[in-house]
Parts: structure tokens; sequence; C-alpha cells
């Protein structure tokens, strides 16, 4: 299990414990459960009765100590050497609540994970046949086309999330005059890798259907996305856009840019744009005059990344810049609960081994 791995079921099993209703527990194998524990406290009664009457030769089965001065007193703290049996306990009790086969019925609740609700978008229009050379970025792409050094910065950023704590609700957006949702929200991010991949293909790249570039027009559709999964009055939600920013549209029908960029504000969604135009730096192209302030207004950022190492850099700003939480509602008609309380059971015995072999203070006597 890699560390990102073990650090989402982690947070996954707090989340659970956080949320869990004890009076909401049901059990598939109750008894079975109820068997065992009959079964252990027999075994326990059994072994008392055992030593009480075995009868032992005088001598023979018994450890005599020294008398100890009157002056020496018990130390308070001697009923700490049973602390490892007391874990050993809890951890069987555990167990047996495992053993019983746990679940909620008809859950619903409210569940806080580090990241964010983030729309990326993709330009996918004819000026993105421009080249921008890349060796990493872009280096298996038949062509150093902008178009297929982007999709690697967009790939390049999902990883970045992937690695981290992160667990982003993530949608995938081409658009051209147009935009197109390739991929709905979703926390699967390989899903996110894939349909990333799939657009990066040269042959669909080539069929792409609009050759203009309306960014206006794409922003105010991923906004609708937001709205349309119900995402509006929630906070944490990012859009990043990956263009070359050839777009002279102030007025995208008959609706003014600040209009447009207007919704992104009051809906809260702060835009960073990825302006990948090689060679051109911040400024030098015309359009950055109309966009760099609109960007601004949003609270994101414009970035003009004029080649590879400036892309890169800005994929890492923005990445540092989305640290945050977000707020998920989940339904599911039946949730197990079997791993929360095997894991707890694991980490009692843990904690009760490691305290018996490593430190003697719990081998003496009370």
């Amino acid at each position: 299990m890699s560390l990102s791995a073990l650090r989402a079921f982690v947070t996954d099993t707090v989340a659970d414990w956080q949320q869990l209703q004890i009076g909401e527990l049901q059990f598939w194998r109750r008894a079975d459960a109820r068997l065992m524990l009959i079964g252990f406290i027999a075994f326990l009664v059994v072994l008392l009765m055992a030593r009480a009457t075995i009868v032992r030769r005088p001598g023979r089965h018994r450890i005599v100590l020294p008398a100890l001065p009157s002056s020496i007193g018990r130390t308070r703290l001697a009923f700490l050497v049973h602390v490892p049996l007391v874990l050993f306990l809890a951890g069987l009790l555990f167990f047996v609540l495992a053993l019983g086969d746990p679940y909620t019925s008809l859950v619903k609740r409210d569940v806080t994970y580090p990241g964010r609700r983030i729309s990326l978008m993709i330009d996918a229009s004819s000026s993105m046949r421009a080249p921008f050379l890349a060796q990493h970025l872009n280096a298996r792409a038949a062509t150093d086309y902008t178009f297929f050094t982007t999709v690697g910065a967009a790939k390049r950023f999902v990883e970045l999330r992937l690695k981290g704590k992160y667990r982003d609700l993530m949608a995938l957006v081409e658009f051209g005059n147009e935009a197109y949702v390739v991929t709905p929200f979703t926390n699967d991010y390989d899903n996110i890798l894939l349909s990333i991949s799939l657009i990066g293909d040269p042959v669909e790249f080539s069929m792409f259907p609009d050759q203009g570039t309306i960014i206006a027009q794409a922003i105010e559709q991923s906004v609708g996305l937001f709205k349309a999964f119900n995402f509006l009055d929630a906070s944490g939600n990012l859009l990043v856009i990956f263009t070359d920013g050839e777009d002279t549209h102030a007025v995208v029908n008959g609706v003014s840019l600040d209009d447009i960029m207007a919704t992104a504000v009051e809906a809260k969604i702060p835009v960073y744009m990825v302006r990948t135009n090689y060679s051109m730096e911040k400024g030098k192209v015309i359009p950055d005059e109309l966009w760099i302030p609109a960007i601004n207004k949003t609270g994101g950022k414009f970035f003009a990344a004029s080649d590879e190492n400036s892309l890169i850099a800005a994929i890492e700003e923005i990445d540092r810049v989305s640290a945050g939480s977000i707020e998920v509602k989940q339904y599911t008609q039946q949730q197990p609960r079997f791993s929360m309380f095997t894991a707890a059971a694991l980490v009692f015995w843990v904690l009760a081994a490691t305290l018996k072999l490593t430190m003697p203070y719990f081998r003496k006597l009370p």
C-alpha cells in the first residue's frame, strides 16, 4: 500500500468514526458475534475454576518472595502494568463486533475532505496548432503543437493533486467556439487522466469541430456546470484554463466580458488562466490587456507561460494555492463498517504487544 493510499485510508477511517452513530449499527452476523463472546467468557470461567480447584503440592508450585520493609509503599502507578491487558481486551471487543459484520443503512452524511472542486478547461481551437517546444510535457507527441503541450501540463497538474493529500472533485472541459464537458465532476483521478489522454490523441484533436476561441463563453458554460451540480453555494470551487489566449472577444452573444466574469465572481469561483504562447512574455500578446484585469477580478491569477519552465512553474503554483477543503454529501443505502472495527482491533493489539515487548515496566509484578 502506497503512502498516499494509507493516508487516504486513515482519513476515511477517522471520518467514519466521527460520523458513526452507535445506535444506527446493524449486524449481518449477530449470532456469530454473540456465540464467540459467550465462548470466550465461558473459556475464562473454565480457566478460573481450574486454577481454583487444582490441588498443588506445597513448595512445588509456589514462589516465595522476600519480605520488603513496610517503609516501601505501593506505588500509585502500579495499576499501569495492566494497561497491555486492558488494550488487548479492548481490541478483542472490537474484533467481536467486526465479526458480526456491522453496517449502517440509508446513510446520509456531510464529509469534509482536503481538496477543491476544479474544472480543468483545455483550449482545442486551431490556433493551438502553433509550436510550443517542451521536452518533458510534450515528449511523446508527434508534433510540437501548443495543444499537446497544454494537455501534458494538465496531466502534470492532475498528477500533482494525486500525489498530494487532496481528494478533489475534478471535471474536464474541452472548448473552442463552444465548451464540451468531457468528464463531469468526479474524484476518480484515473478517470480524469484517461480522459486527458483521449483528448490528447492527435487523431481526436484533428477531428475537434470548433476552430475558433471564445474563452468567455467557455467560462460561462463552466460556471453553468458548477450550477448543474449544485456547487454554487459551496466553497472550494476553482477554474483552471489552459489556452493560448488568442481571443479578443469583449462581447459574447450581446453579453460583455465584465458581465460574464461577474458570474464567476458572484459564484465565488476564482479563475486561473495559463496562457501558453511560446516566447511571448506577459503583456506581449495583444489579448493580454483584456484578460489580465478580467482574471484578477475573480480572485484568480493570470500566468504567461512563454516556455516549458514557466509553464511548469505556473501549474505548481496553482497546485500550492489550491489547498483547501470541500464538503461532500454522501448517500449510501448500506454502508459496511467491518473495516473500521477491524482496524480498531488491530491498533489496540499492536499497542498492547508493543508495550509488553518493548517496555520492561509492563512485565513487572504490580
